[in-house]
């Protein structure tokens, strides 16, 4: 599709088709890398890197989230360079090559579209496809509004627009790996209800030192303090908790340091003798 696209583009002039020869080549590089990533996210962990190669899906995802936002900006420099004055197009070309794209970017959206969408690093591949798909539909509107006679101004006008569409899609793939990597709290996760509800757990007195963030998409953590009453079962308090946090917030690994509450005679602090 590239090598078709990207000769067709300049057998015929068009700037849309040549921009959507652009966001394709960048497809290839985005299903190479996801590919890459996943594989290197496979390896087991080891001394040095205990939580194995499983954030190389999110950098993976953040490249390709950045060269979208490149590839927009190239293809909206050359469409405002040809807004006054557009080069005649061959309209027949562009709109049989805008078919050819829409046919194969559909197929390979819907094929992507069956994956696991929670996986930052398949939804960059498939933003990168279905941004094509709707690309490729501005080039057949192109190459059939220029056929019916219309001005050929129209060819960077759609290529403006895939510019835009190429740099909506990237949104997601440049904050989600961000917030990864600052360790922010899963997105739709409540961090003051997960603390609230480890709290009306029987036993425990308080909860403080909070933190939940994600290793990677669907990897969630956790780690606390948990203060509990003078006697009880910490094991079990914190077995229960732990249950708790799979099945309502779906987190299953956590780190719980169990705290028996102290005693009012604890936390007298008194002078020692002899001391000013």
């Amino acid at each position: 599709m590239f090598g078709a696209e990207a000769v067709g583009g300049l057998l015929t002039g068009s700037l849309a088709v040549l921009a959507d020869a652009g966001h394709v080549l960048s497809d290839v590089g985005a299903i190479a890398l996801a590919l890459f990533a996943a594989a290197l996210a496979a390896r087991p962990g080891s001394a040095r890197m205990t939580f194995g190669y499983q954030r190389s899906e999110i950098l993976a995802a953040l490249a390709n989230g950045i060269a979208l936002v490149v590839v927009a900006v190239l293809v909206a420099i050359a469409a405002v360079g040809r807004l006054g004055d557009p080069p005649e197009i061959e309209a027949g070309g562009v709109l049989g090559l805008g078919l050819l794209g829409l046919a194969g970017n559909v197929a390979a959206t819907l094929v992507l579209a069956r994956g696991e969408r929670e996986d930052v690093n398949l939804e960059g591949v498939l933003r990168h496809s279905a941004a094509d798909a709707l690309g490729s539909i501005g080039v057949v509107l192109a190459g059939a509004f220029v056929l019916a006679g219309g001005s050929s101004i129209v060819d960077p006008v759609v290529s403006l627009a895939i510019a835009a569409l190429i740099l909506a899609s990237s949104w997601r793939l440049i904050k989600e790996p961000i917030d990864v990597l600052m360790e922010a709290a899963p997105p739709g996760l409540d961090v003051d209800a997960a603390g609230a509800a480890i709290c009306e757990e029987e036993s425990v007195v308080s909860v403080h030192e909070l933190h939940i963030w994600a290793v990677t998409s669907g990897f969630g953590a956790l780690a606390a303090h948990v203060v509990v009453s003078p006697g009880c079962d910490r094991d079990l308090v914190r077995r229960r908790i732990e249950v708790l946090l799979h099945e309502r917030f779906g987190i299953d690994h956590t780190t719980l340091q169990m705290e028996e509450q102290a005693t009012d005679a604890l936390l007298q602090v008194e002078r020692a003798p002899g001391r000013g």
